[in-house]
């Protein structure tokens, strides 16, 4: 393996200016859902909110716009055209290529399927924005497993955020448990293939093949549906705030893991859901803006 810098301290979260607005903080294209998963859009949208993103766009299977526009009335919505089974139809990242120029960063594929006219969706969606930040989740991941140079050929960065079983498909690789094997794997192929990677779990991950920051926060309560979903909208935000994908994504995963705890602390881990993540984390990030006031005493 080789030797990589061990990251102790979590980035800062980016103070907020008096003069600003929506513009300063980054524009999120979420594209997510499919039938029977519009949750995972409402999730992630609701969560790139959450984190700071100044304007936040959800596009999904027309057939599926209403429910997600009903979750939440903070982001605006996109109808992607459509199959009769309810997946992206032909010529939807054609139509989807615009939008994504106009983001900050993009959140692509929570629960959008698995069929192979979505794959095909996701892989020309990817090969047609090399300029602007991709984090890829849940079914985008499906879709570029396992994992070839094509995909690392871009200007920016594809942060790839698979749990164990994601990351054994992308890799062709058995699953591992064991700590320091799972960190073997994962530094040698953020290293092969040069992107950002945020390997979820019992401590999770990120490294891009020279560093590595391995997280405390989290809880067994938070393994539950969804909860990726809320990671990866929080991760696509903090990019939009102006970090690297690097930073975002240490912040992201230890800000989402210790919304989690403050979950768990309130509900206990058996009742914990992603709904109760993504609603705690308000008071995680507030922790970290007791960091803007110190910054401040400190330069006055």
């Amino acid at each position: 393996m080789p030797e990589v810098t061990q990251v102790q301290d979590v980035p800062s979260l980016p103070e907020r200016v008096a003069d600003s607005h929506k513009g300063n903080y980054g524009t999120v294209l979420v594209v997510a859902g499919s039938r029977g998963m519009a949750g995972a859009a409402v999730l992630c949208g609701r969560a790139a909110l959450r984190s700071g993103a100044g304007l936040v766009r959800v596009a999904c299977p027309i057939y599926v716009q209403d429910i997600v526009a009903t979750g939440y009335p903070g982001y605006t919505t996109y109808g992607i055209r459509q199959h009769t089974d309810g997946t992206f139809g032909d010529g939807a990242a054609e139509d989807l290529v615009q939008f994504g120029q106009e983001a900050t960063v993009v959140v692509l594929g929570p629960g959008i399927g698995r069929e192979p006219a979505t794959v095909a969706f996701v892989r020309r969606f990817i090969t047609e924005l090399p300029e602007i930040p991709i984090v890829l989740d849940a079914d985008g991941l499906f879709a570029v497993s396992p994992f070839q140079k094509d995909w690392a050929r871009r200007k920016a960065p594809l942060v790839l955020t698979p749990h164990a079983g994601e990351f054994a498909r992308l890799t062709g690789q058995p699953i591992v448990r064991e700590h320091a094997q799972r960190v073997q794997q994962a530094v040698q192929f953020a290293g092969r293939f040069g992107q950002p990677l945020l390997l979820k779990g019992h401590r999770s991950l990120v490294t891009d093949g020279h560093r590595l920051y391995t997280n405390t926060t989290g809880n067994p309560g938070m393994a539950t549906g969804g909860s990726g979903d809320v990671l990866a909208g929080v991760v696509g935000a903090l990019i939009g705030l102006g970090l690297s994908a690097f930073d975002a994504a240490c912040l992201g995963a230890s800000v989402h893991g210790r919304a989690g705890d403050i979950g768990a602390a309130r509900l206990g881990q058996t009742a914990l859901t992603a709904t109760d993540i993504l609603e705690e984390l308000p008071a995680a990030f507030r922790e970290r803006e007791a960091g803007w006031s110190q910054h401040r005493n400190t330069n006055s």
